[in-house]
Order: C-alpha cells, then structure tokens, then sequence
C-alpha cells in the first residue's frame, strides 16, 4: 500500500497537455537570472559556529573549529571583493532585469550591494538571515531566523523580500513559517516545473516560481559537473533552445553565485549566453517578482 504522505506529493502537474498560457507580448520562454550573494554569511568560527562552511573553490570541507578555514574563506571573500562587480558590469552592460538572491547578513555586510540592486531596478529574493540549512535548525531558531532576514532587508535594501529560496533546501516548517510571516508573493524553493504552480498551505493557496539546480553555477563543483566554463555555456545555450524548439510557454531559471560565475573565466559563459539569449526571437528577461505577480493576475488559483 502506497503511505498517504506519498500519494500527497503532486507528481502529475499539469500532465501531457498542459493548459494554453502566455507571457508578457506572446514571450515563448522567460529567462530569470538569479544572482545569489551569500558571502560572509557562510557558517565560520567567527560567527561561534561549530563548523567552518565548504563550498568555496573545492568540494569538502577544510580545517574545522577551533580553526579558522583561511583557504576556503579567501574564495568567498573573492566572491564579495571581485566576483559580485564582475557580474555587476556584466548585468549592467546587457541590460537584462536580473533577481538577486541574497542573504540578509550579506547584504547587510556590503551594503553597496543593496544600493546597486535599488538604482538598477533589480529584485529581491529571500535567501535566509545568514546561509545556513533550516533543516538543521529547530522550529523557533528557523521562525527567528526568518524574522531577522526581513527585519535586516528592510533595514539595508529599505525594501522586504516577496518571495524565498531557503539556503541548500527547506526545512518541514519552512512554507508555513513563509505564511506564517506574511509578506510573500511567492515560494521559490521547489524545482518542480517548468511554469509557475500553486500549492496548498495551511488552506490556502501559494504561488510557487520554480527554482533550478540544473541551470546552476553550484555545478562548478558538484560531480559530475562542469570541467569547462563551455560546459556552462553550452548547458544553457542547449536548455534555451530547446525550450523555445519546444514552443510551449515555460520559464528558465539560470542560477549564478558571485564566487564562482565572478570569476573572469566563469563570467565569459555567462556573456555568452546572454548574447545567445538577446539573439533569440520569442525569449524575454523577467524579474522574478514580475514573473510572480503576472502568473497570480493572469493565471489565479483555481477555486473548486
């Protein structure tokens, strides 16, 4: 017998023939670049942590508490000093909305970070109060840690977050502690779809904008992952594309960190790409919270 907790996950979606839907001027397929900006957040000795956090420039972790990991902690401090402007220019000289994905304590950190998301238009998505794992936190830590990022965003961005991608992934309590707070258009942390979707939380119904591992820098170090910065621009060139061959409407997530696409190899593919994409008939650049806010007036919950 199949648990009831199995048969609650929706694994049918919109089917075979999902319903006609459209984006802004007949768009086929919008691109959301997220920039994710994490640095000085990261779990260290110099927050009283228990652990120094990995993800640096090589997979694993290094020296541990007491310690402090300088190795690792100069690839998140390239992040912050270099890889965050690179991106910037690039961002600036296309000319694409971008969201920036972001955890409070960062932003807080560098705050010439905010100022340039604010002057530029871009938006905001929640990524945490500092980058740690909600899973690994009890109930009343993780509702804390929520409040704090909101709090702080307003406090540096003059601006709260309308939507949220949890740091790694959700905890059990996370998309209700989201309803719980108020505020939020929008939950990003599912990579289910290809189109925004609704799930039911606490009776009622919450818009999700689907995130993306797949088109996602993270595999500069995951296995098997990219050998090459052409590995990377080849993924996403091939996704658009047959995302626009397919000729269904649908969304594409790419998913770039400041201390990893920062780097001036690593930013080459992303130029490419961007380059590709403006090329393209029928691909358009959307913000997330626009993508949120025109799915909720065009396409609202169904009411059975």
């Amino acid at each position: 017998m199949i648990p009831d907790d199995v048969r609650a996950r929706d694994l049918i979606g919109n089917g075979p023939e999902p319903p006609a839907f459209a984006w802004p001027d007949g768009t086929t397929v919008v691109v959301n670049l997220v920039v994710v900006y994490e640095e000085g957040s990261e779990a260290s000795v110099r927050w009283g942590d228990a652990r120094n956090e990995g993800w640096g420039e090589y997979p694993g972790e290094g020296p541990q508490p007491p310690h402090l990991d300088h190795g690792t902690e100069g690839h998140y401090d390239y992040g912050s000093r270099a890889g965050i402007w690179r991106l910037v220019r690039l961002i600036d000289e296309a000319g694409v909305p971008a969201t920036v994905s972001a955890t409070a304590t960062a932003l807080e950190l560098n705050p010439a970070v905010a100022e340039w998301m604010n002057a530029r238009g871009h938006d905001l998505l929640g990524h945490g109060w500092r980058w740690l794992p909600p899973w690994s936190m009890d109930e009343a830590t993780e509702r804390d840690h929520l409040a704090q990022a909101v709090a702080t965003y307003v406090r540096v961005c003059g601006r709260r977050p309308l939507g949220w991608n949890s740091p790694y992934s959700a905890s059990d309590a996370t998309r209700r502690l989201l309803v719980e707070e108020g505020g939020f258009l929008y939950d990003s942390d599912p990579c289910a779809d290809d189109v925004p979707y609704y799930v039911e939380t606490g009776g009622e119904p919450l818009l999700v904008v689907p995130y993306s591992k797949t088109y996602n820098d993270s595999r500069y170090l995951a296995s098997p992952g990219f050998a090459s910065p052409r590995d990377h621009r080849d993924l996403l060139v091939m996704g658009l594309d047959e995302l626009v061959r397919e000729g269904r409407t649908a969304m594409m997530t790419v998913v770039v960190h400041a201390r990893w696409t920062g780097q001036a190899a690593r930013a080459a593919a992303l130029r490419a790409f961007l380059e590709h994409a403006g090329r393209t008939p029928d691909v358009a650049f959307m913000r997330r919270a626009d993508i949120a806010r025109w799915w909720l007036d065009r396409y609202p919950p169904s009411v059975e």
